[in-house]
């Protein structure tokens, strides 16, 4: 087995070698621990069937253990900084292509279609805290053609993902993941595993795609405007939230209505309501919407 990049001694060797700073617009903070990373691919279900798509490989710590796994790795870095260090680490990982890129701009249809013959890839990461939703909502709401997303998060973010209706971390992101997915933590990783050392703990959880929609029938851009005024104000009621910011051209009878027909009471918060109650919600003020467009 080749040498693992990932520990105190061979990370801090590459850096002075290669005189590397780590950047905080990047948000960069290196794993140190093989187990960890191990555990990573593991959670990911990699195989020699799967094309991948790496997020922010750093110095090639992670990429090293999908290359033995995968079929294909495809590794998104946007510091241009580490581009020669991953091709000196990767030097013997023949099914790595390392794209110095930023994913947010990266054409992920093109590579699905062209590394994979147009079929679901996987994506695994050490996502930096400060893009993490915007890189996984890309993901999500541009339905790409991925089987599952394993990803360290801050721990924080990865509770929200899995939060339930009623629990204190519940919000818009946890309606928005698992509308799409079904959210599974696998283990927390603590500060010292990095270098540097974050401020916070971490967490690996992994997302697997629904193969069908949560619902069989419904206007996604009014789900996700319905949840979004749902929480915008936690401490106003859901009544009041849709009526004062949804503009959704009900009035408050109108909007009571629709609570009450599917189960609502009136004085009821966001953060009450379920993936489905929200998505029955949806459909009854879609269809009052109809209705007063055909008097």
């Amino acid at each position: 087995m080749t040498q693992r990049i990932a520990t105190p001694s061979k990370t801090k060797e590459i850096i002075e070698a290669n005189g590397f700073y780590f950047k905080k617009n990047f948000g960069q903070n290196f794993l140190i621990d093989s187990n960890i990373l191990e555990n990573i691919v593991e959670s990911g279900e990699i195989t020699k069937q799967d094309c991948v798509l790496e997020i922010g490989p750093g110095i090639g710590s992670l990429t090293q253990i999908l290359s033995e796994r995968a079929k294909k790795v495809i590794a998104v870095e946007i510091d241009s900084h580490l581009i020669p260090i991953l091709q000196q680490t990767l030097e013997h990982c023949h099914n790595v292509e390392i794209r110095n890129e930023d994913i947010l701009k990266t054409d992920i249809n093109s590579i699905i279609e062209k590394e994979n013959n147009g079929k679901p890839i996987k994506v695994v990461a050490n996502l930096p805290y400060y893009i993490t939703t915007p890189i996984l909502m890309d993901l999500l709401e541009n339905h790409r053609k991925v089987e599952t997303i394993t990803v360290m998060v801050q721990k924080e973010v990865a509770q929200r993902m899995q939060a339930q209706a009623g629990q204190k971390e519940y919000g818009a992101l946890s309606v928005a993941v698992q509308y799409y997915c079904h959210a599974n933590m696998n283990m927390i990783v603590q500060p010292s595993c990095f270098m540097p050392k974050p401020k916070v703990a971490s967490a690996v959880i992994t997302l697997r795609l629904r193969k069908e929609p949560v619902f069989e029938k419904i206007d996604e851009a009014l789900f996700f405007h319905v949840v979004k005024c749902a929480f915008g104000q936690r401490r106003k009621t859901l009544l009041n939230s849709l009526y004062n910011q949804g503009g959704l051209g009900l009035t408050k009878q109108e909007l009571t209505e629709a609570m009450k027909a599917v189960g609502l009471k009136e004085m009821v918060r966001g953060e009450a309501l379920t993936l489905e109650q929200f998505g029955a919600l949806t459909n009854q003020i879609a269809k009052i919407k109809q209705e007063a467009s055909m008097d």
